[in-house]
């Protein structure tokens, strides 16, 4: 049986044509099935009336590149739009702190599917990280080049970085910011340490 199913086979395909032909001919190769089959292997409706499985890959973190720490997120769809940045930058990998499961739907759903295009885990412990760079409104101004084996680190919006990643930090660095603006978005922080580090290693 195909990965996908769809309730409505000629629909899918129609919806595939106009919003991703690229994948007309994925589409066209799901199984219909009635709605209470659908709904027995899927766990619920859905508005599309296609679903799609796949199995979490175990894909190797790149130490080429710089591993993003999210440091115990609460908000699971920025945790999500931190995934699908560090993608689109060539990150080595997100890891995060925490009792939020990186693979929840909703972060899943906020990584609009780019968990698949990195290694994206929890981390148990920050002994892997030799070469921690903290970000904190409070610490030394962000200059120079990022090692490509440094694991950038990033606190929730409200608590900020734990006393556990503040110690374990070779460095905390904040990002440029004009006066009277407390903080940045958790995503557009990741964006920008990235970016940074993207910039200087093609200099």
């Amino acid at each position: 049986m195909s990965p996908l199913l769809t309730t409505n086979l000629a629909a899918t395909v129609n919806l595939a044509r106009t919003h991703a032909p690229d994948l007309v001919e994925v589409y066209a190769r799901a199984t219909e099935v009635a709605q209470q089959e659908f709904v027995r292997r899927v766990g619920r409706t859905h508005p599309t009336g296609v679903a799609g499985f796949a199995e979490r890959p175990d894909l190797p973190f790149d130490r080429n590149a710089p591993v993003v720490l999210l440091d115990n997120p609460r908000n699971l769809g920025n945790f999500g739009a931190t995934i699908r940045v560090a993608a689109g930058l060539d990150a080595g990998g997100v890891l995060s702190t925490g009792d939020v499961d990186p693979w929840h739907p909703t972060v899943l759903r906020g990584s609009a599917g780019l968990h698949f295009a990195l290694p994206v885990a929890r981390a148990t412990s920050l002994d892997f990280a030799a070469d921690l760079i903290a970000f904190d409104a409070d610490g030394e101004p962000l200059t120079g080049p990022i090692p490509d084996s440094a694991v950038l680190a990033f606190g929730s919006e409200r608590h900020g970085l734990s006393e556990e990643v503040r110690n374990k930090a070779t460095r905390i660095v904040r990002l440029p910011m004009r006066e009277k603006v407390s903080s940045y978005n958790l995503t557009t922080s990741v964006a920008m340490g990235l970016y940074h580090w993207v910039v200087h290693r093609a200099s």
